[in-house]
């Protein structure tokens, strides 16, 4: 059995056909708001309950994981998932894991989480979209690393990201959408991927 999926329309997948797959993508796009609540909020809630902010980070990612391996027991799927995600890890549960991953590595790096999180929330229903209209591979990236690039830039101006970086990572964050890997999904890949290069660039910035 190969390990790449033929690429679907996901509408066919989604619990609850056509309104599924709207609330997932509004779904998406609202993991957004994810940079905005924990560098506002995440240093009180932990000194709440008397724990530091990687703890914190840390605790829900395991909740997540104690959660989906829950869910997988059960063979659950609720409105939005994909039919298949009964059987194997969901989007959700790999988007919240390289998300977490993401403020683990970079706790105190606002201008390189954002785009990074933007990039996936904004930049995967984009992509998705565009496929689905059916568009050609060629258009879908050149559109894709537009639209990508122009969150780089809005970072840049707004959090003083590296400008520099634009070039690299909106065709790379793109680029990461591509797999269609059977039992990973892009919410994993589209963020880590990019991440993993930040990781190597940090000591040039």
């Amino acid at each position: 059995m190969t390990e790449q999926v033929e690429l679907t329309d996901p509408v066919d997948h989604s619990v609850g056909g056509m309104y599924g797959h709207l609330f997932r993508r509004v779904f998406h796009i609202g993991m957004s708001i994810i940079p905005f609540v924990y560098f506002e909020y995440a240093d009180d809630l932990s000194d709440y309950i008397s724990i530091n902010q990687m703890q914190l980070v840390s605790s829900l990612v395991i909740a997540l994981v104690l959660s989906e391996a829950v869910r997988l027991k059960l063979g659950i799927t609720i409105f939005g998932q994909r039919d298949y995600e009964s059987k194997q890890v969901s989007a959700l549960a790999w988007g919240g894991l390289a998300v977490g991953l993401t403020f683990l590595a970079l706790p105190e790096s606002p201008e390189l989480v954002w785009p990074l999180i933007l990039s996936l929330s904004l930049g995967d229903p984009f992509l998705g979209e565009v496929r689905r209209k059916g568009y050609e591979s060629k258009t879908v990236f050149i559109s894709g690393s537009f639209f990508i690039a122009m969150i780089w830039i809005a970072c840049w101006v707004q959090l003083s990201t590296p400008i520099w970086l634009v070039a690299i990572m909106a065709p790379l964050c793109v680029a990461s959408e591509w797999p269609r890997l059977r039992y990973i999904d892009d919410n994993a890949t589209m963020l880590l991927i990019p991440l993993s290069a930040i990781m190597v660039l940090l000591p040039w910035m």
